[in-house]
């Protein structure tokens, strides 16, 4: 039970920052015409963090991590796939009953797994935090841990997609989403300055 718990409340500091990630499912939520667009985006989001998870509790992450090359290559692409997604957003308008201009299916997976995956900073929580705590853990109580973990990922996401809708509903003309769209690009574009800052 402890280890449950222990679970539920790292994951949930985890994520709960404002985060690329995070603005981007919540985005395809209140842009996509239906919950059925904008689960490519939440699907992934949930796929990629289910895959980090399991790396960090399983250590192969750290590993991979003290290449110092392959952490420089992660970087630079993330820096550019960030100001592509960016303008991307920027430009994307919000689906109404006029117009659908929303991010395509493929575009969608593209871009939830250049944020969850192209993010040198969330890996290195993930594998700082979680990959550390499930130390403390062994056999059952470990995959406890780790469950829980992943469970409390997904129910974020499906949260923020709802949230996103709900977000819609209340905005029909779509003037709010298209604000919160270019808000949302210049967020990930200062993301990309401070990874650049951080690269020098």
């Amino acid at each position: 039970m402890e280890s449950i718990i222990h679970g539920v409340i790292l994951a949930f500091g985890l994520i709960l920052p404002l985060g690329v990630q995070n603005v981007f499912v919540f985005s395809q939520g209140a842009t996509q015409p239906n919950l059925v667009r904008a689960l490519p985006a939440t699907i992934t989001a949930g796929l990629c963090d289910t895959f980090l998870i399991l790396l960090a509790v399983l250590g192969v992450s750290v590993i991979v991590l003290q290449f110092e090359w392959l952490r420089l290559i992660l970087m630079i692409a993330g820096i550019l796939f960030l100001l592509y997604m960016g303008y991307a957003i920027w430009k994307a308008q919000p689906a109404t009953t006029e117009t659908n201009q929303a991010l395509p299916i493929r575009q969608q997976i593209f871009f939830a797994l250049s944020v969850s995956l192209l993010n040198p900073h969330a890996i290195l929580d993930t594998v700082g935090v979680i990959g550390t705590s499930a130390l403390k853990y062994t056999g059952t109580e470990q995959i406890l841990f780790t469950i829980a973990c992943i469970a409390v990922s997904w129910i974020w996401f499906i949260g923020l997609t709802f949230a996103g809708m709900m977000m819609k509903k209340l905005d029909d003309s779509g003037g709010l989403m298209n604000i919160f769209n270019k808000c949302s690009a210049l967020f990930i574009w200062a993301t990309a300055i401070y990874l650049i800052i951080d690269l020098i």
